[in-house]
């Protein structure tokens, strides 16, 4: 008979604490990214996703932790603005890589301004041949 090992499926067993959902935040607070986080954790990104699928605490603090991210920086570009030398569009580009639903500038083409779909119609194109006249 043999025996089954320890862990049946691929890979190593998950290094998941509860306690990381407290420091995941905390390194928000900090400005990190969920990069940089991952590497405080010593864990690959895909890791941290995998916790969230699995951990719905953990979903809760990760998505807490980029909000807390977002802010930290809000409020360094915030101070920055009365100081002497703010390289605005030093920062701008950082937010808009760090947090593009928020930061991104989107152009409407065509539709209402309410944002309701764009109705298309069915345009048909008849050939005529003009030597083909009945008159």
């Amino acid at each position: 008979m043999t025996k089954k090992p320890k862990y049946a499926h691929a890979g190593q067993p998950t290094k998941y604490k509860p306690e990381y959902c407290e420091r995941v935040m905390e390194l928000g607070k900090e400005g990190m990214s969920p990069v940089q986080i991952a590497c405080e954790l010593d864990v690959a990104r895909t890791t941290l996703l995998a916790w969230s699928d699995k951990h719905p605490e953990f979903l809760t603090a990760i998505t807490r932790a980029k909000e807390l991210e977002q802010a930290h920086w809000e409020a360094l570009g915030y101070r920055a603005l009365f100081a002497d030398k703010f390289q605005a569009q030093v920062w701008k580009k950082s937010m808009e890589a760090r947090f593009r639903n928020d930061y991104t500038e989107r152009k409407q083409i065509g539709g209402d301004p309410d944002m309701s779909p764009i109705k298309l119609e069915q345009v048909e194109r008849v050939i005529v041949d003009a030597s083909d006249t009945d008159s």
